[in-house]
């Protein structure tokens, strides 16, 4: 438990025991010798990626994934000798930040190792070979262009460690093109004169509800470390129960009586249609409570009272079912008595994915990460 002081009730609380649970159960899905990759980029997809991966490297993770060069020397100031792999691309002329750290990079076409080797001075450029297997966004497509790749091993400046992909259609029910996705990743892998140290394509989805022959070496563990579903199917089809770790929470800091007429908020949007309570709380958009939330219902007393109004930048407003005090504990994601909003309500009321949520929470609400 932390002990900063915190001047504003809005916080952000993670339940480490979850991520343990979630990490523990994964552990009981995978075949024997099949390392986890934590992945804790986005700060840990909003979460405190510092405290989430010594979570997961005491459960076992032998590794951690992030999407940036910065994610990864951050990183690196904590976790001395751990394996960091840099998911994203990072510039050729950024390489030698990376060696001295031993963080391994990813590689994503010939033309970016000969740039790298290019801007490199000392030591060995250790990289995974990302093969574009039909996600189209980073990776090595060709046949020829994977030869002129393999012929690297034997480079004496390169540690050629691992390989891998990304499925685009892993959450889906229908598995033609991931299917399609794991016949091309095999093809393109085939051309390497000897198997690197490590080779992973599933990602949480395929973890979780593929067959165990796509866990390779290593699975890479992103949302569901979380306890979030990487989608509706997938949810439908886990092999266990996820705990959601994150829970958002503030305080009512102010309640006014209003009669029957009266607006409230900006454009006088609100107009309240009887005289009623209304409850102000200490957080807006600034905070990642966005503008098309309003309506969005909070929990006060157990009980769910919609957000009205337009939401400010720091404060929105509430309709309350009675005069409560200043103070009232108010739940905005998470559980309050027996009532729960789930991340996933503020997931389809904005038209987006439950990934999003925790990333929109910004670095001014302080996360408070509970054991």
């Amino acid at each position: 438990m932390s002990s900063v002081q915190y001047y504003r009730p809005t916080k952000i609380k993670i339940n480490l025991k979850a991520i343990q649970q979630n990490i523990r159960n994964l552990q009981q899905h995978l075949t024997a010798n099949v390392e986890i990759i934590a992945v804790v980029k986005a700060n840990a997809y909003g979460h405190g990626d510092i405290e989430i991966a010594k979570v997961a490297l005491q459960e076992g993770a032998t590794a951690l994934a992030v999407a940036t060069l910065e994610e990864a020397l951050h990183m690196r100031e904590v976790f001395k000798d751990v394996p960091i792999i840099v998911l994203g691309i990072v510039l050729p002329n950024f390489v030698n930040e990376a060696i001295s750290k031993e963080i391994t990079l990813t590689t994503p076409s010939l033309h970016w190792l000969e740039q790298a080797l290019h801007y490199k001075r000392e030591g060995a450029l250790k990289v995974h070979i990302k093969i574009d297997s039909g996600m189209g966004r980073i990776g090595i497509k060709s046949s020829e262009e994977m030869k002129q790749i393999a012929s690297f091993q034997a480079h004496p400046e390169v540690d050629i460690d691992g390989a891998f992909t990304h499925f685009a259609t892993a959450d889906e029910a229908d598995e033609t093109y991931f299917l399609q996705q794991v016949q091309r990743f095999e093809q393109l892998i085939a051309y390497l004169r000897q198997k690197p140290r490590q080779i992973h394509v599933a990602n949480t989805a395929t973890a979780l509800i593929k067959s165990s022959k796509y866990q390779f070496d290593a699975v890479r563990y992103g949302i569901a470390m979380y306890g979030l579903a990487a989608s509706s199917y997938v949810a439908k089809h886990m092999p266990f129960a996820l705990h959601p770790a994150l829970s958002l929470t503030t305080m009512l800091t102010h309640v006014k009586q209003v009669q029957q007429g009266e607006s409230i908020g900006y454009g006088a949007s609100y107009c309240a249609p009887k005289t009623m309570y209304i409850g102000t709380l200490p957080i807006g958009y600034a905070d990642g409570l966005l503008r098309n939330l309003s309506g969005q219902d909070v929990l006060i007393n157990g009980k769910r009272m919609p957000i009205i109004g337009r939401i400010c930048m720091d404060q929105c407003m509430v309709a309350l079912d009675s005069a409560y005090e200043v103070g009232e504990q108010v739940t905005l994601l998470g559980t309050q008595q027996n009532n729960t909003i789930h991340i996933e309500e503020w997931a389809e009321r904005l038209n987006t994915i439950n990934y999003e949520i925790p990333c929109i929470l910004t670095s001014r609400v302080p996360r408070i990460h509970e054991k």
